[in-house]
């Protein structure tokens, strides 16, 4: 699916029920109406491309779209997993330049698109919708720089029980407890071989901290044990 809609339809998706619009008030919600732009990826498309310009903002209502560059030698290196209310290509907002990165949906996915042109003027004549816009994207950044430092300082078993519990957070997917993504994506994501995580994962089953079913069945058992480990705690 390649067309776009905007209106009540996503405006009801990426307003209403994101974090990053949560507590606009009717008159802001009215200013934003003709301003989000809904679309449907299907799994494997491209949202956007590293050197392609970048003039919107883009927030996932549905699905997972993974963010992830190529190195010289063409190895994949995944920087994040964008889930349900979350956001990508913010820098746009500000100033004219390009994605520094690909987004693919690794499920078919629903993405809002905001473009530049039609958001700042809303923000420039509404400030407390730009003051909730900035602690989103302050929120933001806290939380890329907490994950850099967890994959740079943290041992295996930490990042992986962190993990864990962020994707358990985010997809809060009681019915199948399945991983949005693929193990060997979940193993990039942490920089580790998916020998070394199905070895951890291993683990955690026979100590009671999770169960392993299938190709991508994880459930977990023991919450307070993947937040010890995850705290350095254990």
């Amino acid at each position: 699916m390649t067309c776009e809609t905007h209106g009540h339809h996503g405006l009801d998706s990426c307003v209403l029920h994101v974090p990053i619009f949560r507590g606009a008030s009717q008159q802001e919600v009215a200013l934003l109406h003709h301003a989000v732009h809904s679309r449907l990826y299907r799994k494997g498309e491209l949202v956007f491309q590293d050197g392609e310009p970048s003039d919107a903002l883009y927030v996932v209502n549905r699905g997972v779209v993974k963010v992830s560059k190529l190195a010289d030698t063409g190895k994949e290196h995944i920087l994040r997993f964008l889930f349900h209310g979350d956001f990508g290509g913010m820098s746009a907002l500000f100033k004219e330049g390009y994605h520094h990165a690909n987004a693919e949906a690794v499920e078919d996915a629903v993405v809002c698109r905001i473009y530049r042109d039609d958001l700042r003027p809303i923000l420039d004549n509404n400030f407390e919708m730009a003051y909730r816009f900035l602690a989103a994207l302050t929120e933001r950044l806290r939380d890329a720089d907490e994950w850099a430092g967890s994959i740079s300082l943290l041992s295996s078993e930490r990042r992986l029980a962190k993990t864990l519990l962020i994707f358990n957070d985010k997809v809060q997917n009681s019915d199948t407890n399945e991983l949005p993504v693929a193990k060997r994506e979940l193993a990039a994501l942490m920089g580790m071989t998916p020998e070394t995580l199905s070895r951890k994962l291993t683990s955690f089953e026979s100590q009671g901290f999770i169960s392993l079913k299938g190709r991508k069945g994880i459930q977990i058992l023991d919450t307070n044990a993947l937040v010890k480990i995850a705290s350095g705690f254990s």
